[in-house]
Formats: structure tokens, sequence, C-alpha cells
């Protein structure tokens, strides 16, 4: 008979920790819909597929910089 575990945590984060979590979130979002949007539309278009990376978008919205790249790459 196999047993699992679990545990349970709570995170009691600061509010320049709660700030951070505001803007990695909301910054995904964008970059998520965004990321799409571009997609839809270039097939619309011309038929193929877009690669666009995230980074891509760092020089139109520099309030991007600000937050982990791994968060945006992950979206």
């Amino acid at each position: 008979m196999i047993v699992n575990k679990a545990y349970r945590y709570r995170i009691y984060p600061t509010t320049s920790q709660k700030m951070m979590f505001a803007k990695t979130f909301g910054c995904v979002r964008f970059i998520y819909n965004k990321m799409l949007s571009d997609r839809i539309d270039y097939y619309k278009e011309t038929g193929q597929k877009l690669n666009n990376t995230p980074a891509q978008y760092k020089e139109d919205f520099p309030w991007l910089k600000e937050v982990d790249s791994l968060a945006l790459a992950n979206a």
C-alpha cells in the first residue's frame, strides 16, 4: 500500500513582496495576451506561424524589465 503525505504551508508576504507578486502576475498576464494576439494576427495575414518571445517586447514595454524574465518566458 502506497501512502502519500502532503504538507501545507502558508506564507505571509511583506508589502513589498505583495507588490512584486502583483507586478509579476500582471506582466505575465499582459505578455501572454499580447503574444497570443500577435500570433493570431500574423497567422490571419500570412497563414504562417509566428515565433515570438517575451524578450522582443521589452523594448516597446520597458516596465516588463522590472519582473523576472523566467516568469515571462513560462507564460
